[in-house]
């Protein structure tokens, strides 16, 4: 005879508080697991640059019942001006061109989604500021972790949602040299006051091997992008002042605005410096270890589905160990073939676009910024963005979310 039984709550620890971390969470609060989430930095991260939620992930952000949040957050960008040494206008740009949105995607800062994720989660699960794991041992049924100011406590799981230079990664997989891929570019982000008077409007400024972007914010500040060809050896994280010399160095002679705001980075509250690089990984899991998001699969900043790739890994991570009743020997396989192809496809999308955004010479500069002036007066503009737009819709929709029933009991 069949008879029910509660299911016993499994407990999962979370290494990242960004956006994985938190919609991880969500997800697995609401199918019975007791979560931890530990966060190095002493609050939430709030600053950040723009993030796109595009195609699959709406779908996730809808099923979570934050729509409404996520479009009160929305940058609601109307568009933007390519512009000379001069700062005379070569392109301007509407809000389908300058985003590369279709109609039901979204952008918003990434600080103002890390808040959403986090405040949808805060009474439900524990986080842990301000502290870090030290180290991992993984025993028979469950995964010891010492933490760098908490006691040390015993977890039946442990994910590593903790981004690009990941510590779970870094502690079961082995270094990130193994992993990484250079796409040759490096990135920097910073928040600067809105002197320019931009509402809601975005500034691009190209040059050969370089963009600098600067767009208004919701908070009436904005925020400045430097996008830049680069070696692979860049100076260590946490060496702001070297970073801010590679930066300084490498547009001294970009023209336009690109001084003023060299000046103002030095006083920025929120910088952000790395290399523009993918993580690729044969196998996301090892034992009762996981990865999601950056950590397992970065596709770059510049493929704009950093973040979208997030929430649906953690959407998938989460139901599959609902579905398979917190057995991680189940779930984290079949996580891994249900996100495979969607993976490939951003992975590629993100490799193409790092090489193709930022024009390598002169003449190619011509032919872009020609391309974008021409292309919003010809009568065929709209099979010529449906054409740009076919490879991040594929990828972008390149999965179908299962359905996963949110419930704590199982039949045995």
């Amino acid at each position: 005879m069949t008879t029910k039984r509660q299911f016993t709550s499994k407990t999962v620890l979370i290494s990242g508080a960004g956006v994985a971390g938190p919609a991880l969470a969500y997800w697995l609060h609401r199918y019975g697991f007791a979560v931890t989430v530990v966060e190095e930095a002493p609050a939430l991260r709030e600053g950040g640059y723009k993030v796109d939620i595009r195609g699959t992930a709406m779908e996730v952000v809808d099923r979570m019942g934050l729509l409404p949040e996520i479009e009160r957050a929305s940058t609601a960008m109307r568009g933007g001006d390519w512009v000379d040494a001069s700062g005379k206008t070569l392109a301007t740009l509407g809000p389908d061109l300058i985003g590369l949105r279709g109609p039901r995607d979204d952008e918003v800062l990434r600080g103002d989604l890390a808040r959403i994720l986090f405040d949808a989660t805060k009474n439900d699960v524990q986080y842990l500021f301000g502290d870090s794991i030290a180290d991992l041992t993984e025993e028979a049924d469950g995964v010891s972790v010492r933490f760098r100011h908490a006691a040390p406590r015993v977890f039946d799981l442990v994910i590593g949602a903790d981004g690009m230079h990941s510590t779970v990664r870094r502690s079961t997989f082995g270094p990130e040299a193994q992993f990484a891929k250079h796409t040759g570019m490096a990135a920097c982000v910073i928040s600067v006051p809105n002197y320019l008077n931009l509402d809601h409007w975005e500034l691009v400024h190209p040059t050969p091997g370089q963009i600098v972007q600067v767009y208004s914010t919701q908070q009436h500040s904005a925020k400045a992008q430097f996008i830049f060809r680069a070696p692979e050896a860049l100076p260590e994280r946490g060496d702001i002042a070297a970073q801010q010399r590679v930066v300084a160095e490498a547009f001294a002679d970009a023209g336009w605005e690109t001084q003023n705001l060299l000046r103002l980075m030095t006083q920025s509250p929120d910088f952000y410096f790395d290399s523009v690089s993918q993580i690729h990984l044969e196998r996301w899991s090892r034992g009762r270890i996981a990865l999601v998001g950056d950590a397992a699969y970065s596709p770059s900043p510049l493929s704009g589905q950093g973040t979208s790739m997030a929430l649906v890994g953690a959407y998938v991570l989460a139901g599959e160990l609902n579905a398979a009743h917190g057995d991680h020997t189940i779930a984290f396989g079949n996580y891994q073939t249900r996100m495979t192809e969607y993976v490939d496809l951003n992975l590629t999308l993100g490799w193409n676009n790092a090489n193709q955004m930022v024009a390598a010479d002169k003449r190619g500069l011509k032919i872009q910024t020609t391309a974008l002036r021409v292309m919003r007066r010809l009568p065929w503009k709209g099979m010529a963005l449906r054409s740009i737009m076919k490879p991040l819709n594929h990828a972008s929709n390149g999965i179908t979310l299962a359905q996963y029933a949110p419930t704590t009991q199982h039949l045995a």
